[in-house]
């Protein structure tokens, strides 16, 4: 039987669309690239959206590339650096986080099939990059003789909410860089737009990734920070700068400039990150009290009720837990009998069963907990929330769970 009331807990795959947002859609039709009076009207449209996304990001227009959305725009800055090998010879290694959302991951290692090198950078028990690691994974590349040409470092990760200090992490790659050498720093931001404090031009990186479905946009529409050019992977009409060519989704960047400004702006951030915190919180404490449950990074179950958010360290719109004797894709079947949407990690990995992001974590892990960090990773699960959830959902999820772990 279909329960009556759905309570949905897998913001972080998508969020529940804003349905107030839906008038801001109504653009012209014709393509922005014709030269008559409609397509000039498309083209002014598409301008004025890119315009507003500048103006929320902090930074200038001509700065902004819109694209289909936080694959493509991880994809085509990463597979830029291809074309930069095969046209110039460069030979610099591409440096990414163990934990990279597979749109990042996935693609630097295709391009080391493609002989380019790569470097692996490690992280902590709290599931973030630190100074010590990226340390690590910079001299190793040295001793290679393979320094950086490229970086990857991801802002939240998108299945333990990890917040890494992207400004602190950007000072250390430049000041290792060669001289002459420099290092393009690229920051996927789709979990940490309108959830943390987001400073662009602070973090000094050179190009971000963002997502409009995230925040309660439309599906198929996304964007580059891009601080300088960079070199496209494919060509065409030439649209965007170059960078991505085809027809522009006109409707698509006006909805998520008006989500944006909504959703992003630093007002906006704050107070909605008031409401989740008390929300995890809660959420938190509960799991905490559950005999069975593990979570993951098990340092963060460590803080109190008061602070079990951890602002500093993790997202308060993500966690995730493993249930003892429980595997991941059961747990979360039998929460949706029961009317809850969760998953057991990112949406792109589902049917997967590597878990590459928290697979990171046994390294650091593997030590104080043996074969029962290994044993986690295969149950566990994501629960992530947005700006509808409340308290009673919440307590209606925990109690749910309760009752799952008496049967199961």
């Amino acid at each position: 039987m279909t329960p009556a009331v759905r309570r949905y807990f897998d913001w972080a795959a998508t969020a529940l669309p804003d349905e107030t947002l839906q008038t801001a859609a109504a653009a012209p039709f014709a393509n922005p690239s014709s030269r008559h009076a409609e397509g000039r009207a498309a083209k002014d449209a598409l301008e004025a959206a890119r315009s507003r996304t500048a103006a929320v990001l902090g930074v200038s227009p001509r700065e902004i590339v819109f694209t289909a959305g936080g694959t493509e725009s991880n994809a085509l800055v990463i597979h830029s650096f291809l074309r930069r090998r095969l046209e110039s010879g460069a030979t610099g290694a591409l440096l990414y986080s163990a934990v990279e959302h597979p749109s990042v991951r996935e693609n630097i290692v295709l391009l080391q099939r493609y002989g380019l090198e790569t470097g692996e950078i490690a992280v902590g028990e709290d599931g973030r990059v630190s100074v010590p690691t990226l340390e690590k994974a910079l001299a190793e590349l040295e001793g290679r003789g393979k320094p950086p040409s490229f970086a990857a470092i991801m802002a939240v990760n998108n299945e333990t909410g990890a917040i890494n200090d992207i400004a602190g992490l950007v000072r250390q790659i430049r000041m290792g860089a060669r001289e002459g050498r420099p290092v393009h720093v690229h920051v996927d931001c789709v979990q940490a737009l309108g959830k943390i404090d987001m400073p662009l031009k602070g973090w000094d990186v050179d190009s971000a990734s963002f997502s409009a479905h995230k925040l309660g946009g439309p599906r198929g529409i996304g964007a580059i920070y891009l601080r300088k050019p960079l070199l496209p992977p494919f060509g065409g009409g030439g649209q965007e700068g170059g960078i991505r060519s085809g027809t522009e989704n006109v409707a698509g960047a006006l909805l998520f400039a008006a989500a944006l400004e909504k959703h992003a702006g630093a007002s906006a951030v704050r107070e909605n990150a008031l409401l989740a915190g008390r929300n995890m919180a809660r959420l938190t404490g509960g799991l905490r009290s559950i005999k069975r449950c593990m979570i993951i990074p098990p340092c963060r179950s460590e803080s109190t009720d008061d602070d079990a958010t951890d602002p500093g360290r993790f997202s308060p719109y993500i966690i995730s837990a493993a249930f003892d004797g429980i595997p991941g894709e059961v747990f979360v079947r039998a929460l949706d009998e029961r009317g809850f949407a969760i998953s057991t990690g990112s949406a792109c990995s589902q049917g997967k069963r590597e878990r590459p992001a928290l697979a990171a974590l046994s390294a650091a892990l593997s030590a104080a907990l043996g074969g029962t960090w290994q044993k986690a990773v295969f149950e566990s699960v994501r629960f992530s929330i947005g700006r509808t959830t409340a308290e009673s959902d919440i307590d209606a999820l925990l109690l749910a769970v309760t009752d799952i772990l008496k049967t199961l």
